[in-house]
C-alpha cells in the first residue's frame, strides 16, 4: 500500500486541508477501482467501511490478490469533516456558499467529443484508451477559485478513467440501496446482491451532476453523440447508501466491507473465493419512479411504517401535527413500493421531505435526487 496526501487550496492565511489516498495494486494496470467514503461528510457509517477496506485491500495486497489497480478515498471530505455549527455537524452542504459537496461535478462529454473525434476507429478497446486519456487530458484542463472545487477536481481527476466507481454514502434513517446508471443494471443487480441492497434506483440522469455519473455518464454520451463509433461504457459508477446515520457497527462495517470485496471480485479486481451466491433481495425500480413523502404544513412527525416496509398506494406514511392546533394530517404514499428511506428530525418545515419509497407508478422528471 502507498499512501498519497494530496493538498487542497488553502481557504484562509494559516490553515492546511488535504485528501489522504491509499494506493494499491500496481498503478496502470487494470480493471483500476475508485472507492471514496463520507463525500457528505456526515454520513459517517462510510468511513467505518472504508477503514475496514484498508485492512482487506492491505491484506489481499500482501497476498498477491489485487489483480489491478485499487484507489480509496477513505474520507473523501476534510471541508465538510470540520463544518461543526452550534454543535451540530454539516457535511452535506459548504457552509460557504451552501453547494452541496455531491452535486456540480464536471460535465466533460462535449469537451472529450471535441478531443477524441479524430482519434477514434473500429476497435472499441482503443477507443477507450483514447476516450480515457482525453478524460485525464479536460480534468488536468480545469481550475478552481474555491477549496470546495478544488476539492471536486481532484477527486474526480483520481476517479474519472476507473473502471469502477463506488461512492460510499448513507441516508438519515434507511434500508440499504443504491443509484446507478439504467444501461448498467445488470453490473447495479451484482452490486445490490452483494451488499443485501433492498432497493436500486435507476435513471439515465438524475439531475445536478453528481460524482458518480461524472465518471459514468460520459461514456453514455459519447454513445450518443458519436453513434458511428464502437464506445463501450468503460466506467460501472453507483452511489451506495450503507443504510441510515445510526447505523455506526463494526460489524455491519465488515459486512459491508466484505459485500464490496464480493462485487469486486465477480469483476475480476480481485482475487477472492466466494463460497456462494447471495440471492438479490429486490428488483431495480426507477429513481423517476421514487416518491417523495412531503408535509403538507410544519409540526411534529409521527411515522406510521419504517425503512424496509412495503407500502400499497393510499397506505397512511405518517401524521403531522400541528403544534398550534393539535390538528393531526396524516400523509399518505400515491404508489406501491418499498419505503427505503426516512428523515431523522421529527419537526417538520412546510414542505420537507419525510421519506421516500421505491415504486413503479410514477414518473417524476427533472432533478430526481433529494437537495
Amino acid at each position: 500500500m502507498h499512501i498519497q496526501t494530496i493538498e487542497l487550496m488553502t481557504g484562509s492565511p494559516g490553515t492546511r486541508q488535504s485528501i489522504q489516498v491509499h494506493r494499491f495494486g500496481s498503478e496502470g494496470a487494470r480493471p483500476k477501482v475508485y472507492i471514496q467514503g463520507a463525500l457528505h461528510a456526515d454520513e459517517v457509517p462510510a468511513i467505518l467501511v472504508t477503514q475496514q477496506l484498508v485492512r482487506q485491500f492491505s491484506a489481499l495486497e500482501a497476498e498477491g490478490r489485487i489483480c489491478g489497480e485499487v484507489i480509496l478515498v477513505p474520507f473523501a471530505n476534510p471541508i465538510g469533516l470540520g463544518q461543526t455549527v452550534l454543535g451540530q455537524h454539516q457535511g452535506r452542504f459548504d457552509l460557504r456558499d451552501g453547494g452541496n459537496f455531491n452535486r456540480g461535478y464536471a460535465e466533460l462529454a462535449a469537451t472529450v467529443r471535441d478531443t477524441v473525434h479524430d482519434r477514434l476507429g473500429a476497435s472499441q478497446d482503443e477507443n477507450t484508451q483514447a476516450i480515457r486519456q482525453a478524460l485525464r487530458e479536460a480534468m488536468a484542463a480545469l481550475t478552481a477559485n474555491t477549496p470546495t472545487q478544488d476539492l471536486k477536481n481532484k477527486l474526480l481527476a483520481l476517479a474519472i478513467d476507473a473502471d469502477i466507481v463506488l461512492d460510499l454514502h448513507c441516508d438519515t434513517d434507511a434500508v440499504m440501496h443504491l443509484y446507478a446508471l439504467t444501461p448498467q443494471r445488470v453490473l447495479a443487480e451484482q452490486l445490490g446482491a452483494a451488499l443485501g441492497a433492498r432497493a436500486i434506483l435507476l435513471a439515465t440522469e438524475s439531475g445536478d451532476s453528481p460524482f458518480d455519473e461524472a465518471c459514468t455518464r460520459p461514456w453514455l454520451q459519447l454513445q450518443q453523440m458519436l453513434p458511428q463509433f464502437p464506445i463501450d461504457l468503460a466506467c460501472f459508477g453507483a452511489t451506495v447508501e450503507l443504510r441510515g446515520e445510526a447505523d455506526t457497527s463494526h460489524d455491519l462495517a465488515l459486512q459491508d466491507a466484505m459485500g464490496l470485496c464480493r462485487f469486486l471480485a465477480k469483476r475480476n479486481a480481485l482475487l477472492l473465493e466466494i463460497a456462494t451466491e447471495r440471492a438479490p433481495q429486490c428488483v431495480p425500480t426507477p429513481l423517476s419512479g421514487s416518491e417523495p413523502i412531503a408535509a403538507p404544513h410544519a409540526g411534529v412527525v409521527v411515522f406510521h411504517r419504517a425503512p424496509g416496509e412495503r407500502v400499497a398506494a393510499g397506505d397512511a406514511i405518517a401524521d403531522v401535527v400541528n403544534a398550534l392546533t393539535g390538528e393531526v394530517t396524516t400523509v399518505r404514499c400515491k404508489s406501491d413500493g418499498l419505503l427505503y428511506a426516512r428523515c431523522g428530525s421529527r419537526w417538520a418545515a412546510p414542505g420537507k421531505r419525510l421519506a421516500k419509497i421505491a415504486g413503479t407508478s410514477l414518473a417524476r422528471t427533472g432533478k430526481l435526487l433529494s437537495p
